[in-house]
């Protein structure tokens, strides 16, 4: 049995931290402070969620602690009962909200709010494999409706059959990385291809990658270091395909990455969403960079975006897909390719609270 007291104690300072910061955003000083007032505010809003489950716990603690002194003073058989039927219940609420408190503590992903950036590309299966990244697209495309999300396309680079060589786009809308994170890694599908005469299935994969969208970074992209190349866009747009020079490849020359964007008609404003897309890979370079130099080995592998690793398989003929991390299966193919992904997203966040709350006791 957890010691609620203990877990009450540690969420103490936090309230207390909640307070300060309340009183801190209401300072004109800081009110002045655009960028300041933004992260404090946001701290401020982080905590809410702990603050008003501690505070639950703190009253439960209190009910429980007078019920059980009014059943020990209690001298009427059936008054004795209810009271005691009143601090079984009351416990099972402590413990409740100790669990609560408990996946509350664990150290949050700071990206877990913002937007993502997506990137799906056809990988072995030749086109097939870009076919099957095209209903990739799709599903994230739907699951992003559901969930009142906006969806920015980036980049798109289609084959002669309708496939998708690699599509880059963004999802704007809250906590959009923290479930979508899960979905990096390699997609695997199983299927009889359209061309194939001789009725035999086929496996192709195709993989996806996940960014989360950086605001403000603590790093400088220094103009000398980008070689900024204009070309005309090319696939479906309208009539101003081929005729402006508007869209924009970014490369960075120490790091080698290269962003393209052609999506907007405007110059300027592909070349404002490229540079977004190329903040937020070389934060996740420098990220990974700095983990492997800290040898972090307690970071979770669930949702880790490690292309090499083989995360779910589409399984046409059985009309099943699973997910070998969680070991989750669905027998609705079309409904999952319709964007109804929550299944596996809810097993994997389990999974990873799990791991995190082991490594933490």
């Amino acid at each position: 049995m957890i010691n609620a007291n203990e877990i009450l104690q540690k969420t103490l300072k936090l309230r207390k931290r909640s307070e300060e910061l309340a009183e801190q955003i209401a300072s004109p000083s800081v009110i002045a402070d655009n960028k300041k007032w933004r992260m404090l505010a946001k701290e401020h809003s982080n905590l809410q969620e702990i603050v008003s489950a501690s505070e639950k716990l703190e009253r439960s603690i209190k009910d429980k602690e007078q019920c059980e002194k009014d059943k020990s003073l209690e001298k009427d058989h059936e008054m004795k009962q209810l009271f005691e039927e009143e601090c079984v219940k009351l416990e099972n609420e402590i413990q409740e909200l100790c669990e609560e408190i408990k996946i509350l503590l664990l150290p949050k992903d700071e990206n877990d709010d913002g937007n993502i950036i997506m990137e799906i590309r056809a990988a072995a299966g030749g086109e097939e494999s870009a076919l099957f990244a095209t209903e990739l697209l799709r599903m994230y495309t739907y699951y992003a409706e559901k969930h009142h999300w906006k969806i920015e396309m980036s980049d798109v680079n289609e084959t002669e059959l309708g496939g998708i060589k690699e599509a880059t786009f963004i999802i704007k809308g809250k906590g959009a990385y923290s479930r979508l994170k899960y979905e990096a890694g390699v997609h695997r599908v199983q299927r009889v291809p359209e061309t194939e005469s001789q009725g035999r299935i086929h496996t192709s994969t195709a993989t996806v990658a996940v960014l989360p969208e950086i605001e403000e970074v603590d790093f400088e992209i220094l103009d000398s270091d980008l070689r900024v190349d204009t070309y005309r866009a090319s696939g479906a747009g309208g009539q101003h395909i081929n005729k402006t020079d508007s869209a924009i490849r970014l490369t960075h020359n120490p790091t080698g990455i290269v962003v393209t964007c052609q999506d907007e008609r405007s110059q300027i404003k592909n070349r404002e969403k490229a540079m977004r897309i190329l903040q937020s890979k070389l934060y996740e370079l420098y990220q990974s960079q700095k983990e492997k130099e800290f040898k972090d080995n307690r970071r979770s592998q669930v949702g880790s975006g490690d292309r090499s690793e083989r995360v779910r398989t589409y399984n046409y003929p059985q009309g099943r897909v699973t997910d070998h991390r969680v070991n989750v299966s669905s027998f609705d193919l079309e409904g999952v390719l319709n964007g109804d992904i929550d299944i596996f997203i809810d097993a994997l966040i389990l999974k990873d609270r799990t791991e995190k709350l082991e490594e933490s006791e």
